[in-house]
């Protein structure tokens, strides 16, 4: 039950950074929301690495909901769709 509530809170983190990105902040991306939707979760999932890398320093005492490091599943999201806009707006 523990992994099932991880899953869903990376996966709530990841559309909400791909909503927030594509609908509020009208940013352009190749695949539209769809893409924008992948690589918002990909980004999010992508935040475990990051946390078990420097989980036990600094990123740990930030932000912890759910057994997920909110902190760190948010600016890995936002960065990957930053840089995949970047990459979608030079065609």
């Amino acid at each position: 039950m523990h992994a099932i509530n991880i899953f869903l809170t990376y996966t709530i983190i990841g559309m909400a950074a791909a909503l927030y990105y594509y609908f509020i902040l009208k940013k352009q991306m190749l695949g539209k929301f769809v893409g924008a939707l992948i690589v918002g979760l990909v980004g999010s999932f992508l935040s475990y690495v990051v946390n078990l890398l420097f989980g036990e320093n600094i990123i740990k005492f930030l932000s912890n909901f759910n057994g997920v490091n909110v902190f760190t599943a948010l600016i890995t999201a936002f960065f990957l769709l930053w840089v995949f806009s970047k990459v979608s707006s030079q065609k």
